[in-house]
């Protein structure tokens, strides 16, 4: 094999596993990584119903940092952790800082989280959070949007006493709807306001 062609082959091979890496941040990856792969796949336009009753689209958070993290109100410790942390860090926010970001609750458990479940349940996180539900299909299309999985466990127990896998990652988007950077599970709150600082 003749010089050239070996350093053209390795060049090849060096591009395929940067492309690589740069699929593999999403949405495993590390929290605070950005890359135009991760734009692309995440996010996207959503129709659903606040903890009001108001029904809303991406449009409504338009100009301001979406905090999107998808859970539901019957989450035994993984959701009240991770909206915890979420309130924590934004409560380390200046008042400048925490008029450009809403925080948003979407329940991947619409049978049970209506309306006015969520009302009575995001105002103890957070003032400002906002909790979203809507119809088994608006909830399936917005999941599908931000790449966030769930499943009914146990769906036929005879109380109804089921519970939803699901993912746990917060997402930070744009004031331009497109996808900022994420933040795993256990991550801790002083690093997510941290990052959210720098952002902002």
């Amino acid at each position: 094999m003749s010089r050239i062609v070996f350093i053209v082959i390795a060049a090849v091979v060096v591009v395929a596993a940067a492309t690589a890496g740069r699929y593999m941040m999403m949405p495993g990856g590390s929290d605070g990584g950005q890359s135009q792969a991760a734009r692309v796949q995440v996010g996207g336009p959503f129709t659903l119903t606040d903890h009001t009753g108001k029904r809303v689209t991406e449009k409504d958070f338009a100009g301001k940092y979406m905090l999107m993290y998808f859970g539901y109100t019957y989450c035994p410790d993984v959701c009240p952790t991770s909206l915890s942390v979420v309130a924590e860090a934004l409560d380390q926010l200046s008042p400048e800082q925490l008029a450009k970001v809403v925080p948003i609750f979407v329940t991947v458990d619409p049978e049970r989280d209506t309306p006015e479940v969520m009302a009575s349940y995001v105002p103890h996180f957070h003032s400002t959070m906002v909790g979203l539900t809507g119809s088994e299909d608006e909830v399936k299309a917005a999941a599908r949007a931000y790449k966030a999985f769930y499943a009914k466990v146990n769906a036929d127990a005879p109380d109804g006493n089921y519970t939803m896998d699901h993912s746990s990652i917060t997402y930070l988007m744009g004031p331009d709807g497109l996808y900022v950077t994420h933040f795993n599970h256990g991550t801790e709150a002083a690093k997510m306001a941290a990052r959210l600082k720098e952002l902002l």
